[in-house]
């Protein structure tokens, strides 16, 4: 079942989620613009991720621009599933993991700061998991779009 989202938390995720403000109080900048206090502004967010409406909040930033970045996947058995997921979602470095229809069946983008870093957070996960992390990195460029409006058009 859906959740309704009141007006408010449609124009916070509507006019924030493609362009988050790139200022020294970005949290500021966005109650100004939508005309309520900062403290709102977080408690709002904070309110849209513990009902599991938003998962993250943070900067995407191109490829191989930043840091090293790679998609992986996880043979899960299925009774482990949420569990792995779980251990993947939990690392920093990861944005979000979904899982497929495929003998692959756990997907996620690790970011890292550097390929030393990224061989070590991928050890740790599969010391935490038992389960091997199958590496693919990026061959072509791609850009898509994963922003959708709230309401409206």
């Amino acid at each position: 079942m859906f959740a309704t989202l009141s007006s408010l938390d449609n124009r916070l995720l509507d006019e924030f989620q493609r362009d988050f403000p790139l200022e020294p109080e970005p949290y500021r900048f966005m109650a100004e613009r939508l005309g309520i206090s900062e403290s709102e502004v977080l408690e709002r967010l904070c309110v849209l991720h513990k009902e599991g409406l938003i998962s993250r909040i943070g900067v995407v930033l191109r490829p191989r621009r930043v840091g090293v970045s790679t998609l992986a996947a996880m043979r899960v058995p299925a009774e482990r599933l949420d569990d792995v997921a779980a251990i993947i979602s939990s690392f920093p470095e990861v944005n979000h993991n979904y899982e497929r229809e495929h003998a692959f069946n756990l997907w996620f983008v690790l970011t890292a700061r550097d390929a030393a870093r990224m061989e070590t957070i991928i050890a740790e996960m599969e010391k935490y998991t038992g389960i091997q992390v199958c590496r693919m990195p990026m061959e072509e460029e791609f850009h898509i779009d994963l922003g959708f409006r709230m309401h409206g058009e």
